[in-house]
């Protein structure tokens, strides 16, 4: 699994964190009175006492990086963002990270069923002159479930995604990713997915309706329901020391089909670049 999970739904441009507590309670069971119980009382726990340190099931990696993309999904102009990070992760169930809540219920033979809390960034009218008169499309939170099968490195997978309020969108994809390590501090990567949309992710984000036209100067169009976006990337990630690692990634999304024939859309090939550095607790 990427350390930081590709998505089609922009980061908001504000410091982004996630911060998790966790309270334990223990408990210590003594064995009964051999004089009172007529039991041999437990045999002696060396392993107890041997200096190591209980293994954990918990993992936390506190980072910060860039990325240079599109200034909006189909624009001609590139901006850089920063992105701070944090990834925690419990046990093989839980996770968090920047793109929100992941939660794994089910894991079996390399298959696994999860469910997801995150969020749809949205689009501001000012974000290029492009979508001026547009319109904004709100933040908004999104619920959604994914089911995938691991092999030798090999992700297969399909999720789906609904928005709730914002633009109500509900998003589907399906893709392939695989990471082989090539050293013993060098794991590379590669991966390719689909991404279709509902008739009110394709409107939203694609359609002019005939005020927008009015306001922005654009024709009016309308985008229907279908595959909207074709992306490929490419990763690798260099582990400095036990602790501190590096992760670049290059993509490139390709607009398809009602979402390419937009007005809105200056530019088809949606190329991006991004840089992390992380620190593993």
């Amino acid at each position: 699994m990427s350390l930081i999970q590709r998505t089609d739904r922009r980061l908001p441009a504000s410091a982004l964190y996630v911060t998790l507590a966790l309270a334990g309670t223990g408990s210590n069971t003594l064995a009964a009175d051999a004089s009172l119980s007529g039991q041999s009382p437990e045999p002696f726990d060396q392993e107890r006492f041997n200096g190591e340190e209980p293994k954990r099931n918990w993992n936390l990696i506190l980072g910060a990086g860039a990325i240079y993309e599109p200034e909006y999904e189909g624009g001609d102009e590139f901006k850089v963002q920063p992105i701070p990070v944090v990834i925690f992760t419990y046990g093989e169930w839980l996770e968090i990270d920047p793109t929100g809540v992941t939660i794994t219920p089910f894991r079996h033979d390399g298959f696994a069923l999860a469910a997801k809390v995150g969020y749809e960034g949205g689009r501001d009218e000012d974000d290029a002159d492009r979508l001026n008169g547009l319109g904004d499309i709100d933040f908004a939170a999104t619920v959604g479930a994914k089911a995938s099968y691991n092999w030798n490195g090999l992700e297969l997978y399909a999720s789906v995604d609904q928005t709730i309020d914002g633009s109500e969108s509900l998003i589907g994809t399906f893709g392939a990713e695989y990471q082989a390590p090539v050293t013993e501090q060098l794991i590379l990567g590669a991966g390719a997915e689909a991404v279709v949309a509902n008739d009110k992710h394709m409107e939203a984000y694609f359609g002019v309706d005939a005020e927008q036209a009015a306001r922005s100067g654009l024709s009016e169009y309308k985008a229907e329901a279908g595959l909207k976006r074709v992306n490929v990337s490419a990763s690798a990630t260099y582990l400095l020391s036990e602790n501190w690692m590096v992760r670049g990634e290059a993509s490139l999304g390709i607009l398809t089909g009602d979402a390419a024939d937009s007005p809105i859309v200056e530019e088809k090939l949606q190329p991006s670049t991004s840089l992390f550095v992380g620190y593993k607790f």
